[in-house]
């Protein structure tokens, strides 16, 4: 994980771009209020050139509104990563959450984009019993995983033929003194060169303004810090990603 002072960098620099962009188009619409005032001074202002001007005004502040909130996106990401938990471990039927938090994503995913069609495959150990985590804390990894498994596979059905169908799988298996829980998607998979860096704070594969890439690394946190347990990832480019959750049986 990043040290200290790579997290801090990283905190400026993430801020300081949005930043920038405020900045920029607020002192561009600083000198458009400014023509806009002298124009109507003109003994003939032009309404064209008016509503032009208005217009430009409009779009930049509907920019400065846009990063804006992608500043405060970081600015709340970064709470979650400082936040202490202070829910309690109890008994949690984690087949359960799988399953909320699984068709929870896919809907979200369905609201953005209603052409888009996934199936969500669940092998679910039924032998998995109630697992002591903190639910709300595991749900939060549960939706990051699968927010990401969902878009992987919708950007993909964008480019693939038609004989592609999308499929997000879920497999839990309880093994001597611990649970194993698998979400893999046949989606866009992750280059080798940037595998290593997907649990760093603020890195993403995502478009600027589609993530702040801080979701995969603060479930590492919850499931290794918080739990004891361990995430992993496997993926192969162009084919699928796998994320691997194992924590203590007894919690």
């Amino acid at each position: 994980m990043a040290s200290l002072g790579e997290l801090t960098a990283g905190i400026a620099h993430e801020i300081q771009n949005p930043l920038n962009f405020v900045n920029n188009f607020s002192e561009v619409s600083a000198e458009l209020v400014d023509e806009l005032l002298e124009h109507r001074q003109q003994p003939s202002p032009d309404p064209a050139l008016e509503a032009e001007l208005l217009t430009d005004v409009r779009q930049n502040l509907h920019k400065i509104s846009q990063h804006g909130h992608r500043a405060s996106a970081i600015v709340r990401g970064m709470l979650e990563h400082a936040r202490t938990s202070t829910g309690q471990k109890e008994p949690t039927d984690l087949n359960a959450l799988l399953q909320e938090y699984g068709q929870l994503a896919y809907h979200s995913a369905r609201a953005k984009d209603k052409a888009f069609q996934a199936h969500l495959a669940l092998a679910l150990d039924p032998q998995l019993g109630s697992v002591a985590v903190v639910p709300q804390d595991v749900s939060r990894v549960l939706l990051n995983i699968f927010t990401n498994a969902f878009y992987a596979v919708q950007q993909k059905s964008r480019m693939a033929g038609p004989d592609y169908q999308p499929e997000v799988q879920v497999r839990t298996q309880r093994t001597a003194g611990q649970v194993c829980l698998q979400i893999r998607d046949n989606g866009l998979g992750i280059p080798e060169a940037i595998r290593q860096k997907i649990f760093q704070p603020f890195f993403t594969t995502k478009p600027t303004g589609e993530g702040t890439g801080l979701g995969l690394s603060l479930s590492y946190d919850i499931i290794t810090k918080g739990h004891g347990g361990t995430l992993g990832l496997d993926s192969v480019e162009r084919e699928y990603t796998e994320f691997t959750i194992t924590l203590p049986a007894a919690g």
